[in-house]
């Protein structure tokens, strides 16, 4: 069966994300697709957006159980169910509760393989840009938790989440004074339709 799929690419700089209208169809078929695969990871620069526009959301993730909780990123570890797991955050109807905005990045980014858009030879440049958008994500975080390992801050006490989140603000909103140059190779928002046989389904859809 061959199938239009429509992606929406969003430029927002470090908050960038892709849309695939596949999802609501997927072809796992299990109502949870590639969230029952995955547990979410949150790094300083996931932490300090969603303190900085939503911090409700910070406090719902912190409510949670069954964290893994290093010094500077946290992991919601999804749940067993049935041959696969259940991501916290993943209704089986409506999908996920977190904008996905909000999300950390592979929950932001990530498009099944069978979807291969990066083939696209007039998607190259949005295939370029989250590659960089991957990489320049990393070296952030990788600053951030530099200089939070250093300064004696972490997320392992609870009593010291506050302290730690305080001390990350003024970094983050310092990264954040100069974005790279390749956030301006793309527009906005851009939509691109594919078209894909769609020849397997439940588990022989890979992810």
């Amino acid at each position: 069966m061959e199938k239009e799929i429509t992606l929406t690419f969003h430029n927002e700089g470090l908050r960038s994300y892709i849309e695939l209208d596949l999802c609501r169809e997927c072809p796992r078929q299990d109502r949870k697709g590639c969230c029952g695969w995955y547990s979410p990871v949150w790094y300083p620069l996931d932490l300090a957006f969603v303190y900085k526009e939503h911090p409700a959301t910070l406090d719902f993730v912190w409510s949670l159980p069954h964290l893994t909780v290093l010094d500077t990123s946290v992991t919601i570890n999804n749940l067993p169910e049935s041959e696969s797991y259940q991501c916290r955050f993943h209704r089986k109807e409506g999908g996920c509760v977190i904008p996905q905005h909000l999300r950390e990045g592979i929950c932001r980014q990530f498009v099944c393989i069978g979807v291969n858009w990066q083939a696209e030879p007039a998607l190259r440049r949005w295939a370029a840009f989250f590659d960089r958008l991957t990489d320049y994500e990393i070296a952030v975080n990788q600053r951030l938790s530099e200089r939070l390992t250093q300064g004696g801050f972490t997320l392992r006490d609870p009593d010291r989440r506050e302290a730690f989140m305080q001390a990350l603000m003024p970094w983050y909103e310092e990264e954040m004074q100069n974005p790279p140059a390749f956030f301006a190779d793309v527009p906005a928002v851009e939509t691109a339709k594919v078209r894909r046989v769609i020849d397997k389904f439940g588990a022989d859809w890979v992810l």
